[in-house]
């Protein structure tokens, strides 16, 4: 079994930052794809970034190309989303998913931190 842990959330202003972080347990941590999710007020859950086990490959949610980054350290068993340029639209709780299958469903999640956006 694998727990997820975010933290980092909180409340900002528009156009500042915030690095949210993931802490696994369990299983191999470095073997598997880890994503970050989002669900706005009132929304349904989207994607939001996701790399690769070895960090090799990532992708992420067009609306956030360009101000968000993902990262991981396989070492503390972490993986990170760097906010920058932070939106009004970008306040949702923010989850961490781990073990991608291949169709793109995910095994493991956190209980989510909360982002506001807001001045």
């Amino acid at each position: 079994q694998v727990q997820l842990v975010e933290s980092g959330g909180g409340l900002v202003q528009p156009g500042g930052s915030l690095k949210l972080s993931c802490a696994a347990s369990g299983r191999a941590f470095s073997s598997y794809t880890m994503g970050w999710f989002r669900q706005p007020p009132g929304k349904q859950r989207v994607f939001v970034a996701r790399m690769s086990a070895l960090g090799a490959t990532t992708n992420y949610a067009d609306s956030v190309k360009g101000r968000f980054t993902i990262s991981r350290d396989n070492a503390k068993n972490t993986v990170y989303l760097q906010m920058n340029s932070l939106k009004p639209e970008d306040t949702a709780v923010y989850y961490c998913a781990g073990l991608m299958n291949t169709k793109g469903e995910y095994s493991y999640w956190g209980q989510g931190t909360q982002v506001t956006v807001s001045s």
